[in-house]
């Protein structure tokens, strides 16, 4: 994705995986919506979506901030920079460029010492399927509830067949 570019033109731009944004980066460290670009004024400004891989400004996590010339956007593995032919003063002509994939990953042996030093247990064969006593609650009221229509409709049975002698 070296030198790819994307000139800002419209108020808010979607960067994210999937077509439907307005920026379509294919690489798998980038979430399917993962930060919108906005151009407020003079001021291009980066708000992260939820991102699951972070939105990072040089390095620093962010979730919304202004994003300035030559400054360094990281999505996931992909780094972008901001460019303008203009004078700083004027936003008019804002674009991305020189996106490139990152070699560096995390390593294994990294993310088993971060989870034990953050307290998980990672000699656990997996997760454990959640309590869902939300649903439970709504079958017991639901059976209640039909149990009692069931109840009422032969109750008003006994009652027309009774009345008819």
């Amino acid at each position: 994705m070296t030198g790819r570019t994307h000139e800002l033109k419209v108020d808010k731009t979607t960067i994210g995986r999937v077509e439907d944004n307005t920026f379509q980066i294919a690489e798998p460290s980038v979430s399917s919506h993962h930060c919108e670009i906005w151009l407020k004024g003079s001021d291009v400004v980066v708000k992260d979506l939820g991102s699951t891989n972070g939105t990072f400004i040089n390095n620093e996590k962010v979730s919304e901030t202004v994003l300035k010339p030559g400054q360094i956007l990281r999505l996931g593995q992909i780094e972008m920079r901001l460019e303008t032919d203009a004078p700083a003063a004027q936003a008019s002509s804002k674009k991305v460029d020189q996106t490139m994939v990152m070699q560096r990953g995390v390593k294994l042996d990294e993310l088993d010492s971060a989870a034990r030093s953050a307290g998980f247990d990672t000699a656990s064969k997996g997760f454990s399927k959640k309590d869902d006593k939300g649903n439970k609650i709504f079958w017991i009221v639901a059976g209640a509830v039909g149990l009692v229509i069931v109840a009422l409709i032969l109750y008003a049975m006994t009652q027309v067949g009774g009345s008819g002698r």
